[in-house]
């Protein structure tokens, strides 16, 4: 039976409006479907491990069990990959490193496979693989991202940056603004070596925005460079200027090419309340200020911050030349970052 022809006759009103709802509904559907299907995959998975383990355990198995297992199971499920003698490796793996079944029901198996495996080569301790399931879950990481936020240390770096949001901020605000900040940021993926300059940095950021919006984290939206600010007459520049959706405030952030000082922090105080006058609507938090830049003396920049009323923070920044060589090698190239972007905008 062929499909007929579609008739030219004019569309029936509110057609357009249910034809994109049923889309929606159908899209919806196939993600459930898919996430369903993966949860039984990754706890099929765990408990083949388990029995393995429990086996070795038990009845003294030896590792020539699992070459024979691999075999059999690919005898019996020709049409399904999965059961190769280093995937039953991994999956023994996977359940002695999560002994918890409900931890695994209930958080885990929103990853998918290769997620886990991520996880279980990158990390050793189950603290940080704990960290980073709940991150990915969160933040919808492909494995590509999962594997680049592991690699540039994201946790070690998370809530690191020297601010004054305790005192400034009420609470749960200071809690998340401390920890949608980090120090140092990466800025790798812009090819730019320490002898760059301010300005140079500042166009290459915007260029490569998309990786600048992950680097900073989950919740930034950008809204423009060098923003124009009138005030009396006289015109004056943000370097960059982002909205935090979660916070629901402006953030500015102002980059220097060299050591901090400060005396930076009055440009910024500056700018926060420029921003807060003109910008800010009346439903919108007070402006937060972030300073970026090469080094910095944490000390000082305590002591500096320490008598500001305007939520400010101090990090650094680190170019391609500041990681060691064995970390340049194993980062994904820009190309990498962007295919793992194309996944985590799906």
């Amino acid at each position: 039976m062929t499909d007929q022809p579609v008739s030219l006759t004019p569309t029936p009103a509110g057609y357009h409006e249910w034809l994109l709802d049923l889309k929606s509904r159908i899209h919806t559907a196939q993600q459930r479907a898919t996430l369903a299907v993966n949860r039984e995959l990754v706890l099929l998975y765990w408990q083949i491990g388990r029995d393995i383990l429990a086996r070795q355990a038990s009845q003294g198995w030896g590792a020539k069990v699992i070459e024979r297992l691999a075999h059999d199971l690919r005898t019996a499920f020709p049409e399904m990959k999965g059961f190769s003698p280093r995937n039953l490796k991994y999956m023994r793996a996977f359940a002695e490193a999560w002994p918890e079944a409900e931890f695994v029901q209930a958080v885990l198996a929103q990853l998918p496979w290769y997620h886990q495996l991520a996880l279980l080569d990158k990390l050793d301790s189950p603290e940080s693989r704990r960290w980073y399931a709940a991150k990915a879950i969160a933040h919808n990481w492909s494995r590509n991202i999962l594997v680049m936020q592991i690699e540039t240390r994201l946790l070690e770096r998370s809530g690191a940056a020297v601010t004054n949001f305790e005192a400034n901020l009420p609470k749960p605000q200071s809690d998340l603004a401390h920890e949608s900040v980090k120090d140092p940021y990466r800025f790798d993926f812009l090819g730019l070596t320490e002898e760059a300059q301010e300005r140079e940095i500042e166009h290459a950021l915007v260029k490569h925005v998309t990786e600048f919006l992950l680097e900073l984290g989950a919740g930034f939206a950008f809204v423009g460079r060098q923003v124009l600010l009138d005030v009396g007459g006289d015109e004056f520049f943000i370097d960059l200027l982002f909205y935090h959706l979660k916070l629901r405030c402006y953030v500015v952030i102002e980059l220097k090419g060299g050591k901090f000082k400060p005396e930076h922090l009055g440009q910024l105080g500056f700018y926060l309340t420029a921003v807060d006058r003109q910008v800010k609507s009346e439903h919108d938090n007070p402006t937060i200020g972030l300073l970026l830049c090469k080094s910095k003396n944490k000390i000082v920049a305590e002591y500096a911050l320490g008598d500001k009323t305007q939520p400010m923070g101090v990090a650094e920044y680190k170019l391609l030349e500041s990681l060691p060589a064995e970390l340049q090698t194993s980062l994904p190239s820009i190309e990498q970052i962007e295919n793992g972007l194309k996944d985590f905008q799906e």
